[in-house]
Order: C-alpha cells, then sequence, then structure tokens
C-alpha cells in the first residue's frame, strides 16, 4: 500500500458538481463547457494505469476542455500559503490564483489515483511525490501550473511565505519549476513580489535577503521588472483578520 490517501470518495459528483459550479456560479464569463466530457477526459489520464506512470501531457486533452483565458493582471503566484492565497485571491473577485481557474478550481484540494484492476481507482491509498514523482496528483498541478504560467499577462503578482522553513522560495518547487519557465516575456510588464510573514511566525525570509534574493536575481537576469514588498498591509490585514 502507498503512504498517501487514497482518492476521494465520490470523486466523479464533486468534478462534474465543481465545473457546473464554475461556470454556472463562480465565473460564468468563461461560457458554456461540457462538464461530463470534462470529467472523462480526467479520469482517462489516470484510470486503471499505474499510479506511478502518470505524465503531465496525459491531462492534454482536460486542460484543453477546460481552457479560458486569465484576465490581465489577475495572475496570483504563491508557495507555501494556499489557504491564504485562496482568501485573499477571493475566488478570481481579486486575483486568479490557479485554484481560480476552472481547471484548477476542479482539482483543489482533491486526492485520486488509478490502479490497474477494477474498479480502476484507488480508494485505499496513493503514491506520495516522495514514492514516485509521475503520480497522477503531483502531474495534474505541474500541468495545470505549466498552462497558467503560459497565459499569464500584464503585472504579475507572487505571494511567498515569510516564515516558511527553507525560505520563501522553494527550490526544487512549482513556481522555480514550473511556472517561471514556462512566463511568456513578452507578455509581462512587471512581476510584484509580495513576502509576508505569519502573524505569530518567526521572520525567516525578506525581499533582498535569502531565498528571496535568489528569486529577484533570477527574475532580473531574465530581464524582468521586478519589485518586492515585505508584509504588504492588504495581505497582513487579511491574515489578522482570520
Amino acid at each position: 500500500k502507498w503512504k498517501g490517501e487514497g482518492t476521494t470518495q465520490n470523486l466523479e459528483s464533486i468534478v462534474i458538481g465543481r465545473c457546473y459550479d464554475y461556470i454556472r456560479i463562480v465565473n460564468p464569463a468563461v461560457g458554456e463547457k461540457n462538464c461530463s466530457q470534462i470529467w472523462e477526459a480526467f479520469k482517462n489520464a489516470f484510470i486503471y494505469k499505474d499510479p506511478c506512470s502518470i505524465l503531465p501531457e496525459d491531462y492534454e486533452l482536460f486542460i484543453n476542455l477546460t481552457f479560458h483565458t486569465i484576465p490581465p493582471n489577475k495572475s496570483l503566484f504563491w508557495e507555501n500559503n494556499q489557504l491564504l492565497v485562496n482568501s485573499f485571491a477571493d475566488r478570481g473577485r481579486r486575483y486568479m490564483s490557479v485554484g481560480d481557474t476552472l481547471f484548477g478550481f476542479v482539482g483543489d484540494f482533491l486526492n485520486w489515483c488509478g490502479q490497474a484492476d477494477s474498479p480502476g481507482l484507488d480508494y485505499e491509498s496513493c503514491p506520495t511525490t516522495m514514492e514516485c514523482e509521475n503520480n497522477a496528483v503531483e502531474s495534474f498541478w505541474r500541468m495545470a501550473s505549466i498552462t497558467y504560467a503560459q497565459h499569464s499577462s500584464g503585472v504579475i503578482h507572487v505571494l511567498l511565505n515569510g516564515s516558511a522553513d527553507g525560505g520563501a522560495y522553494p527550490q526544487p518547487g512549482f513556481f522555480a519549476d514550473y511556472e517561471i519557465p514556462n512566463l511568456q516575456k513578452d507578455k509581462i510588464s512587471q512581476i510584484v513580489i509580495w513576502v509576508v510573514d505569519d502573524i505569530e511566525g518567526p521572520d525567516i525570509d525578506s525581499c533582498g535577503v535569502h531565498s528571496v534574493k535568489t528569486l529577484e536575481t533570477r527574475l532580473t537576469t531574465l530581464g524582468y521588472d521586478v519589485t518586492c514588498t515585505d508584509n504588504d498591509k492588504s495581505v497582513m490585514f487579511l491574515l489578522c483578520l482570520d
């Protein structure tokens, strides 16, 4: 048995339901989507397959069916602060993080993996990324991150956790490995980094030092106009509220 938790119960109902929730209520501007087709494409990426041999490109059809434009200046990248990002982005009202796109919304906080024999889904356990990198969830988020980065434009925001163990800008990490390399330089006017410490938490990392300096140098070398702010007030107010 694997070390990770198994496939979320009622996965099909949740995915189809979230799809309708998104196109009807959360963001009707994306237009009509075929939610049962989207479920089929999602499921076929990993069902009845070895749970350690799922690649990002297996989700290509799913991405094509769920794809919609990401409004300029609305992209919000992040590391180590998913719940804060969710409340700050406010389901696309303030910003549109990867979890606020249709493709990200469908998979957010769910778990899933396949198995070779019937029923094709493993509800008991799924491999963690430590056990194998090419697992169904990891590859899904790699594909989602790549797509999200490729279609982000205007002013890009990055929200990092200054209290995170090992630094605010983790390497390896989704932002470092899948998002930065897929940004389209000609579509981006500026990159704004926010480093926010937990309210009670340690101040491990800040603009201009440690891993944030590594990030700033990398982006500047790539030719981006980069600014960095520590403990931006609007984000801090939200943390205080919580």
